[in-house]
């Protein structure tokens, strides 16, 4: 049985991707919620000598969420502490948890969550003229370049490939859903489930050849 380290495992795309391999595979979790924070740099030295698997998803990420409350920033206003939050979350630590699986583990495949708005800026007019936190989507673009770069590096024993997905549906107004699904050429929303054999083959030999790649999976957002 393989076993698979899913960080982030408790999160929207986590906890689906655990529900999809926990009936072939062996699956360790990683999650703040669960005690185990990723940016202890000694934590996760010490995990990942304990734990060893055949693959690693991160799905950890600081992100905006979209709700009622959120407030009309602009970059103006954006400050620069929050700034490293998302440098500090979205691609030092997952620099640092790559490495460690790499340092302890003989072969493997790493995938990496980037996001459609690692490729694009967000627009402005989908958040009611307000600005998502620039820290975001810069962290994200980091984030294809991270997964390059490990690529090169952990060649041919480790292989090291990201998915940006578009848009995943989660509890978003009616207003934003039907603001985004007409920027979509698929004319919605992705489901959090229709990740999952993505994932599963780039986690599997059939993928044997692939790394370094950014796949896209946003209903054509970006294709426009």
């Amino acid at each position: 049985m393989r076993s698979i380290i899913i960080t982030g495992s408790e999160g929207l795309l986590g906890s689906e991707l655990c529900k999809f391999f926990e009936k072939e595979s062996k699956i360790l979790k990683l999650d703040i919620i669960r005690g185990q924070d990723l940016t202890d740099e000694s934590f996760v030295k010490k995990w990942f000598r304990d734990h060893h698997a055949d693959n690693l998803i991160n799905c950890f990420a600081l992100n905006d969420h979209i709700s009622k409350k959120r407030n009309k920033e602009t970059l103006y206003d954006f400050p620069l502490s929050r700034f490293y939050d998302y440098m500090n979350i979205n691609l030092i630590s997952l620099f640092s948890v790559c490495r460690e699986f790499a340092m302890n583990n003989k072969r493997g495949s790493i995938v990496n969550f980037s996001s459609y708005l690692g490729l694009v800026s967000p627009r402005p007019d989908m958040y009611n003229n307000s600005h998502k936190d620039i820290g975001y989507t810069v962290s994200k673009f980091g984030v294809i370049g991270l997964t390059k770069y490990l690529a090169v590096h952990l060649a041919p024993r480790i292989r090291v490939n990201c998915i940006s997905p578009g848009g995943i549906l989660d509890k978003q107004s009616k207003e934003f859903v039907k603001k985004y699904s007409k920027l979509t050429p698929m004319a919605r929303m992705m489901k959090k489930k229709e990740l999952n054999h993505l994932v599963d083959y780039l986690c599997s030999d059939k993928s044997s050849y692939m790394t370094g790649e950014n796949i896209t999976v946003d209903g054509g957002y970006v294709s426009w």
